[in-house]
């Protein structure tokens, strides 16, 4: 059974800094692609950042120049690190981890969420 765990969530001051960490377990995902969605109260879920399987990177523009994602196959972790951080980065963040095959999605799995509060 796939599971995903984020940590690292929590209250930040605006200007401050996070790093969010999300593990995957019951399989090898050196295959999948991954990245980290947020929702904010009373908005749709959104992408913060992707890495693809080959390790190339895209960003929400929100986020790009003050975020970095980085995968670790052998660990099966996918981390997030946020600076600069604004109150409307205010979120709950979901880790994903998607299979792709032939352009399909084939495998789609969620983590539970973890609580980011930027504020003073």
């Amino acid at each position: 059974q796939v599971r995903l765990l984020e940590s690292g969530g929590g209250l930040v001051q605006p200007g401050g800094s996070l790093r969010l960490s999300c593990a995957a377990s019951g399989g090898a995902f050196s295959n999948y692609d991954m990245g980290w969605y947020r929702q904010a109260p009373g908005k749709q879920r959104e992408l913060v950042a992707a890495i693809t399987k080959r390790g190339s990177a895209n960003y929400a523009d929100s986020v790009r120049g003050r975020s970095t994602i980085s995968r670790d196959n052998a660990k099966n972790t996918i981390d997030l690190e946020m600076n600069s951080l604004k109150p409307e980065d205010t979120a709950v963040y979901y880790c994903n981890i998607k299979r792709t095959t032939w352009g399909a999605v084939t495998d789609d799995y969620w983590g539970q969420g973890t609580q980011v509060t930027v504020s003073s």
